[in-house]
C-alpha cells in the first residue's frame, strides 16, 4: 500500500474554498485534487484575505506545523493581500518583511522534514488597454523569485504562466475565467459583480491546470504523485 501524502496549501482568496455564498466564486486550489493520485490528499488551508503576515499573526502557520508530515508537500502562494500596505495587519514590504515571513513558513517544511514548494501569486485581470499589467501584483512575484533562489527553494512561476495564458486569450475572453456577473445572473450577487482578483468555477480549473503543467515540466518530485 502507498503512503499516503498530503500536499498542504497556504495562501489567499485566489487558491481558498470558498462559502456558498460566494459562489461561483470558486479558489484553484479546490480544482486541485482531481489530477493527484489516490495516496495523495490535498488540504487546503487558504483564505480569504491572508497576506504571509497575517496568516501567520492568527496561527494558520501553527496550525500547518502541528499536523505536517515528513515527505509532504506544502504550497505556499501569497501576495495579493500583502499589497495593501494602507492595512498594518497585512501589508508587507516585498523585499523586506514579505521574504522574512515566507522563510517562516520553508523553516517549517524543512524543520518537519516536507518540501517546500513557492508559487508566485496569480496574476489579476488588470488590462492597461490592449496590455496585462504585468504590476498586477506589485513586485511580490519577483520578490518571491528573489527569495527563492537566495534560499535555494523550489519555485514555480505561476505569475508568468497565468499572465501568459490571459495574454494570449485576450482582454475579452479573459473576463470570462474570473467572477463577472450581470445583474440577476446570480442570487448571491444580485446587482451583479466585476471582479478582476477571484477566479469563478473556468478560471480556477484553468489555473489548476497551469500549475499542474508546470510540475510536469519541472524536476519536482511533486510530478510523480501526478496520475
Amino acid at each position: 500500500m502507498e503512503k499516503m501524502i498530503t500536499i498542504y496549501i497556504a495562501g489567499d482568496s485566489t487558491a481558498a474554498i470558498k462559502l456558498p455564498d460566494k459562489r461561483p466564486e470558486t479558489g484553484w486550489g479546490e480544482a486541485f485534487q482531481p489530477y493527484f493520485k489516490e495516496n495523495v490528499r490535498i488540504e487546503n488551508r487558504a483564505l480569504n484575505g491572508r497576506s504571509t503576515k497575517s496568516f501567520i499573526k492568527e496561527g494558520h502557520l501553527d496550525e500547518i506545523a502541528n499536523s505536517i508530515q515528513p515527505d509532504d508537500y506544502f504550497i505556499i502562494q501569497f501576495g495579493h493581500n500583502d499589497q495593501k500596505i494602507e492595512d498594518p495587519e497585512r501589508g508587507t514590504q516585498p523585499f523586506e518583511d514579505y521574504q522574512d515571513n515566507l522563510l517562516k513558513y520553508v523553516e517549517i517544511a524543512r524543520r518537519k522534514n516536507a518540501h517546500p514548494l513557492l508559487f508566485t501569486p496569480v496574476t489579476r485581470r488588470k488590462w492597461d488597454g490592449d496590455k496585462l499589467d504585468p504590476l498586477s501584483v506589485g513586485e511580490f512575484p519577483k520578490a518571491m523569485l528573489h527569495f527563492a533562489k537566495k534560499n535555494n527553494v523550489p519555485v514555480l512561476d505561476i505569475h508568468k504562466r497565468s499572465q501568459e495564458f490571459m495574454k494570449a486569450i485576450g482582454k475579452e475572453e479573459s473576463a470570462s475565467y474570473y467572477l463577472h456577473l450581470a445583474p440577476g445572473e446570480s442570487e448571491n450577487y444580485p446587482d451583479g459583480i466585476t471582479d478582476n482578483t477571484h477566479f469563478n468555477k473556468k478560471g480556477a480549473k484553468a489555473v489548476a491546470q497551469l500549475i499542474v503543467d508546470a510540475i510536469k515540466e519541472s524536476d519536482l518530485s511533486l510530478k510523480n504523485l501526478l496520475k
